[in-house]
C-alpha cells in the first residue's frame, strides 16, 4: 500500500484539535450536469444502496442516471438561493456559529471546519488540510442526529478510509448519534414553539423523518428506534397527547418497501379525515434542504391542500438557531475532554517555553528542522 507524502514536521510544533461538521451533500449547482455528478456519486455508495454492485451501475447508469438527473435539478432550482445550496449555506454558518460558541466556553485554538459526505468540500479534502495545518485530535461531528449505516455510517467508511492511506494519524473522535440528546431536544422544543407563538396551533403536528428501506430495520440498523425516540421525547418537551402528532418517513426511493407510514399518503388521509390545518417538522434534517423546503414545504403542501386542508404549515429546521448552535458546542465539548484546549494565558505561556526546549534539544541531537 502507498501511503499519502507527510507534511513537513517541525520540531517544537504545537499540536492543535479540530470539529469537523459533517453534512450529506448537494451538487454544486442546480444544472443537470452538476446533479448527475452529485447523484452519482451518491447512489454509488453501497451503504446508500445495497445492490449487487454490477446489477446496480447498470440501473444506475443506464435508467436513473439519465432521467432523475434532471428532474432533481428543476427541483433544487426551486429552493437555490443567490447565495447557493440553502443545505451548504446553513451547514457553513453552523460551523462559524459552533466556533464562535467554543470560543465562549473558553476553547483556545480549536479550529471548526465543515465537510460533506458527497460533493464538496469533500470529507477527505477537508481532513487532509486539517492534519496539514498541523491538527493532531480531530471530532468528527455528523450532522444526523439519528444514527443508520446509510448516513452515519458512511461518514465513518469515508474517514477510515482516508486515514487507511495516512502514516501518521491524528487522534479521532466520532459522535454516533445524539438523538436523545436533551440539547438537540431542547432546540426542537424552542423552534416548535416559537412557530406557533407566530402563526398559531395546527390540529396536529407531523413529524416526518427521512426514509430508509424496511430490510435496513430488519438487519439490525436502529435509525427506525431512535426517531421514534427523538419524537417521544419531543412530544413529552411540548406536552403532546399521542394523538396530538404523527411520526413519519418520506423521500422514498424505487419500489422497495420503505419505513411507514409515509408521509405525503398520510397527510392525505388526513386531510380527508377533516383535519383543516397541520403543522409539519422534519427533526432529523438540522438544516433545510431540498428535502425540506420542496419535498415538504412545496410537494406535501400541496398533497394536503388538494386532498381538502385548509391550512398547511412547514416548520423549519434547526439551522442557525441559538439553542442548536449551544447544543452542538455541548456535543463537541463533550466529546474534547481531556484535550488541552482550554488552557490559560500563563499556561500557554508555559507549554510554549516547554516546546521551545523541546525544539532545541531535538535541534542539539541532529534534527533538521
Amino acid at each position: 500500500m502507498a501511503f499519502q507524502k507527510e507534511p513537513p514536521h517541525t520540531h517544537g510544533t504545537g499540536s492543535t484539535s479540530a470539529v469537523v461538521l459533517v453534512n450529506l451533500g448537494t451538487p454544486d449547482e442546480p444544472t443537470r450536469s452538476a446533479v448527475r455528478r452529485y447523484l452519482k456519486q451518491f447512489l454509488s455508495d453501497p451503504r446508500v444502496v445495497e445492490i449487487p454492485r454490477a446489477l446496480w451501475w447498470w440501473i444506475l447508469n443506464v435508467f436513473i442516471l439519465p432521467f432523475r438527473s434532471g428532474q432533481s435539478a428543476k427541483k433544487y432550482a426551486s429552493i437555490w438561493t443567490e447565495e447557493g445550496s440553502p443545505l451548504k449555506i446553513h451547514t457553513q454558518r453552523q460551523a462559524l456559529l459552533l466556533r464562535g460558541a467554543l470560543g465562549e466556553r473558553g476553547h483556545r485554538d480549536v479550529t471548526v471546519a465543515m465537510a460533506m459526505r458527497y460533493g464538496s468540500p469533500s470529507l477527505p479534502d477537508v481532513l487532509a488540510r486539517l492534519k496539514a495545518d498541523g491538527c493532531t485530535r480531530i471530532v468528527v461531528l455528523p450532522a444526523y442526529p439519528q444514527y443508520s449505516g446509510t448516513t452515519t455510517g458512511s461518514i465513518y467508511d469515508a474517514v477510515f478510509g482516508h486515514f487507511k492511506t495516512v502514516r501518521n494519524v491524528p487522534e479521532l473522535r466520532l459522535v454516533r448519534d445524539y438523538h436523545d440528546d436533551d440539547g438537540y431536544i431542547d432546540a426542537l422544543k424552542k423552534t416548535v414553539l416559537a412557530h406557533w407563538e407566530t402563526h398559531g396551533r395546527g390540529e396536529k403536528l407531523v413529524m416526518s423523518f427521512h426514509g430508509v428501506p424496511k430490510r435496513t430495520l430488519l438487519l439490525g440498523d436502529p435509525y427506525h428506534c431512535e426517531c421514534h425516540k427523538t419524537a417521544r421525547l419531543l412530544a413529552a418537551k411540548l406536552k403532546l397527547k399521542e394523538d396530538d402528532y404523527i411520526v413519519t418517513f418520506q423521500s422514498r426511493f424505487g419500489k422497495a418497501e420503505w419505513l411507514q407510514p409515509y408521509t405525503a399518503p398520510t397527510v392525505q388521509a388526513l386531510a380527508k379525515q377533516g383535519v383543516r390545518r397541520l403543522d409539519v417538522i422534519c427533526p432529523g434534517f438540522t438544516s433545510d434542504c431540498l428535502e425540506t423546503l420542496e419535498e415538504i414545504a412545496m410537494e406535501v403542501r400541496h398533497d394536503f391542500l388538494s386532498a381538502g386542508g385548509k391550512e398547511f404549515h412547514y416548520i423549519p429546521c434547526l439551522n442557525e438557531s441559538p439553542a442548536w448552535i449551544a447544543a452542538l458546542a455541548e456535543l463537541a465539548e463533550h466529546q474534547m475532554i481531556g484535550w488541552p484546549t482550554m488552557i490559560t494565558g500563563a499556561q500557554q505561556d508555559v507549554a510554549k517555553k516547554d516546546l521551545e526546549k523541546a525544539r532545541a534539544a531535538a535541534l542539539k541531537l541532529g534534527a533538521e528542522n
